[in-house]
Parts: structure tokens; C-alpha cells; sequence
């Protein structure tokens, strides 16, 4: 029989416990890097895939990927082990990660036709086995404390992890391709240095299996079936909430993202900057890739601050904030000249605050959403609610992804030419006002969620004396 204390009452975490939980968001967000910034470029100019046939790719497996989140959540909300139902997941998929993360950025002597059957099979696979790795592990917070300041402090440490991850990748990949490509070819070069990335994602997914423990148990004679499960999803509004303010916030991120280079290499171009009676030259590609480091950079600094922020206004009043200042902030940058290079940074320092204080908020606050669905239900499903958050991300991603092609076809961008006044115009609207609006949508939508930190604590306390009596009884 387990005791009281290790079932019921969880008190502050150790931080070695934390920094091991952040370091599979490091992992992932490694490939999330790679995916979102290096795929397009390796299949158009690595594998030679024509960019069209990529982009339908993108499309299809991405649908299907976000798709399949739900069910990966399924299976381990009903998996039962000695390590508990999502850890181990980190230890059986970690290698299959690795494996066909190398396969993905592999250059098999193929036909055109060959090439595409073999990307939509590696790319398919590997965000499967994305996916089978990050719901369980996504859920894994859910059930390392029932601490509202703690699973806050973890979704913290998760995102430092999640946006260091992907600073590692930015400062190193080139260099790395360019390094192994040298006396052979830069397909070679990033085949080598994805092996490398993969062998540090096997390593650090061991880490956490190892590093962590699932404490929150829930009842096994209070498990439903999933007819129940998703019977009861449906019926839980601050669910439907979360995910509409989930995937408009990575509408606004994914939009900026995709804008970025478009608008330095288009908008903005060289400039020479003068700082402190000093001059510089500066190329379009220099100061996107400056301003994209900067942006990933600030974005941790707002995670950092999301802890102690929401302990003193509460999740929802500190996400209300943070996506309002954003979609401000937004709107400004339109106003903002292409030659006011301090105002553009500033800004964007702004921007990474603001929006990275929401991102670790939106987790938290699921795992809020799973007990307020096992206080209302007596049932339990955890990896059910936590793999929604991962589809929304996958949504927002593909929806904001798909917008920034057909609006810069709509606005009559042609790549590699002098851009119509038009065409600088979408540019310009795409990375402030349209990306803004996606800020604005969240901070609509997140005005309706009605878990603040009163109602968390009635439900936190009822499920406890709940538990307590279950356990009086047993």
C-alpha cells in the first residue's frame, strides 16, 4: 500500500528533478529547429525535391501528424508500467527518435518520384516517432506534481530547455554542415551533423527518463473507457478555451518566424549601422540571423519570468497581459521604418519578452484542465488533455505556415527580384499587423477561461480530501 504522502501530498520539487525535465524539450526543439528552418533548404537544394511537391508534403503529414496526437495521448493515458504510465516512453522511443531522425536528412541515390516516396516516408515517420516521444513527455509534467507554482516552474525550465535547444542548433548547424562538407558534399555534411544532433537527443531523453518520477496517481477503478474520456473532453469548455488561445499564439509565432528573412532580405536589405561614432556594415543576412537569435534569446528571458509573474497575478491575468502587449507591440512594428534598425530590434526584444511569458502558461494551465476534468468527472486523462496542447501547436504551426505562402502569392511576391510596392506592403503587414492579430485572438479568447487560482484551489483541495477518504477506506 502506498502512504499518504507519496500519493496525495507532493511538496517543491528538486531542481536537478526540473533541469532534467528541461532537457527533453532541449532534444526536440533541436529537430523543431531543424524542421522549421533547415527541411525546405535540404529537400530543394540537398535532395533536389521540387519546392511545390514540399510544400503539398508539409501539408498532408502535418495534418496527419497533428491528427495523431490524440491517439498517442490515448495509448499512454492506458499504459500501465513500473515507471509509471509516460516516463517510459522517454526510454523505449529515444533511440527510434534518433534513427529515423538520421534517416530523415539521409540522400539515397533516388528518381525524382523515388526521392518524394522517400521523403513522405521518412518525414511521416519521423514525426510520428515526434510525436510518440513528446505527448508522453508533454504529459509527464501533469503527473510530477499537483502544484499549480510547481508545474508552472516546470513548463519554465521546459521552455529554457525547449528555446536553448533550439540556440543550439542556430549556432552551430552551419558551421557543422559547412565543416563535414568539406572534401565531400553537403549532402555528407548534413548527414553527419544530424547524426550528431541525434546521438545528443538519444543521451538527453535517457536523462530524463532517469532524472524524473510520476507522482500524481490517478485511481484505476475511476478510469473510463475512451468513449468517456473524450465525452468528457468535449464537455470541458476551459479545454475548448486553451486550445483556441494555443493555436492562435502559434499562428502569431509561426507567421513572425516565417516573415523574418523575407523581410530582411526584401525589406530592410544591407544597411550600414553607426554605433557609438562607429560605422558597420551589416547584410540582410546578418541582421536577420542577428534578429533571430535575439528573438529566440528574449523568448527565454519571458519563460524565466512567467513563474514568478503568474505567482503574483495568477496564469490567467499574466497571459491576458502578455498576449495584449504582444499584439501591441505588433501593430507598432508596422509603423516602424526599414532604416530605424534600433527601433526594429527594440521591438523585437519586446516581442520575445512578451511571448515567451505566455508559451510555458499554456502548459500549465493543461494541467489545470486535467484536474478540473477528474473534479468534475471522478476519470482521469491526462495524456488525453496534454496531447491537445502538442496538436494545437501542430495546428497553429501548419495554419500559420499555409498563411505565409498564400499571402505572399496574394501580395505578388516573386522570389529573388526587386519586390512591387505590393508585395513589400504583405511582407510588412505579415510579420505586424496579421501576425498581431493572431496575439490579439488569443488574448479574446483567454478572457473567457474561468480556472483562476480561487477555483484551482477549491478543485486542488476537493480531489486531495477525495483522495484522502479513498485512502482511509482502502
Amino acid at each position: 500500500m502506498q502512504s499518504l504522502d507519496k500519493k496525495h501530498i507532493i511538496g517543491k520539487l528538486p531542481v536537478s528533478e526540473k533541469v532534467a525535465y528541461g532537457l527533453g524539450d532541449f532534444a526536440s526543439s533541436m529537430f523543431w529547429k531543424l524542421f522549421s528552418m533547415y527541411m525546405l533548404f535540404f529537400y530543394t537544394d540537398v535532395f533536389g525535391i521540387s519546392a511545390a511537391a514540399v510544400g503539398t508534403m508539409f501539408l498532408v503529414t502535418r495534418i496527419w501528424d497533428a491528427a495523431n496526437d490524440p491517439i498517442m495521448g490515448v495509448i499512454s493515458d492506458r499504459t500501465t508500467t513500473r515507471w509509471g504510465k509516460f516516463r517510459p516512453y522517454l526510454l523505449w522511443v529515444a533511440v527510434p527518435f534518433g534513427l529515423i531522425g538520421v534517416l530523415t536528412f539521409t540522400t539515397p541515390e533516388l528518381n525524382e518520384s523515388g526521392k518524394l516516396v522517400y521523403a513522405y516516408v521518412t518525414y511521416t515517420l519521423m514525426m510520428m516517432v515526434y510525436t510518440a516521444i513528446n505527448v508522453p513527455y508533454g504529459s509527464l509534467m501533469g503527473v510530477m506534481s499537483n502544484d499549480g507554482d510547481q508545474r508552472t516552474s516546470l513548463a519554465s525550465w521546459r521552455f529554457i530547455g525547449a528555446f536553448s535547444g533550439g540556440l543550439f542548433v542556430t549556432a552551430t548547424a552551419n558551421s557543422l554542415i559547412e565543416y563535414f562538407s568539406k572534401g565531400s558534399s553537403e549532402a555528407d555534411g548534413f548527414h553527419v551533423t544530424i547524426t550528431i544532433y541525434a546521438i545528443v537527443a538519444v543521451v538527453l531523453f535517457i536523462l530524463v527518463f532517469l532524472g524524473t518520477r510520476e507522482r500524481v496517481i490517478p485511481e484505476q477503478e475511476k478510469s473510463g473507457t475512451l468513449k468517456d474520456d473524450v465525452k468528457d473532453l468535449w464537455k470541458n469548455k476551459p479545454w475548448f478555451i486553451m486550445l483556441g488561445a494555443n493555436i492562435s499564439t502559434l499562428i502569431f509565432i509561426s507567421m513572425r518566424d516565417g516573415s523574418i528573412l523575407f523581410y530582411f532580405k526584401y525589406v530592410v536589405g544591407d544597411q550600414v549601422v553607426n554605433v557609438f561614432g562607429n560605422t558597420y556594415e551589416w547584410s540582410s543576412a546578418n541582421l536577420s540571423s542577428a534578429y533571430m537569435s535575439i528573438w529566440l534569446a528574449t523568448n527565454i528571458v519571458g519563460v524565466v519570468l512567467a513563474k514568478p509573474l503568474s505567482s503574483r497575478f495568477g496564469k490567467k491575468n499574466t497571459f491576458i497581459l502578455s498576449a495584449l502587449t504582444s499584439a501591441i507591440f505588433s501593430f507598432i512594428f508596422f509603423f516602424v521604418d526599414s532604416n530605424q534598425i534600433f527601433t526594429i530590434y527594440g521591438l523585437n526584444i519586446l516581442l520575445g519578452i512578451s511571448s515567451g511569458i505566455v508559451l510555458p502558461l499554456g502548459w500549465s494551465m493543461y494541467a489545470d484542465i486535467a484536474d478540473y476534468s477528474e473534479w468534475k468527472t471522478g476519470r482521469r486523462a491526462t495524456g488525453l488533455v496534454f496531447s491537445s496542447g502538442s496538436m494545437s501547436q501542430k495546428f497553429g504551426w501548419t495554419i500559420g505556415g499555409a498563411l505565409s505562402g498564400w499571402m505572399l502569392s496574394a501580395f505578388g511576391f516573386e522570389p529573388n527580384v526587386e519586390q512591387t510596392e505590393t508585395a513589400i506592403l504583405g511582407i510588412r503587414l505579415m510579420i505586424s499587423v496579421i501576425a498581431g492579430l493572431g496575439a490579439l485572438m488569443a488574448f479574446l479568447f483567454i478572457r473567457s477561461y474561468k480556472l483562476d487560482e480561487s477555483t484551482m484551489s477549491k478543485v486542488k483541495q476537493d480531489l486531495v480530501e477525495e483522495k484522502e477518504k479513498d485512502f482511509v477506506a482502502a
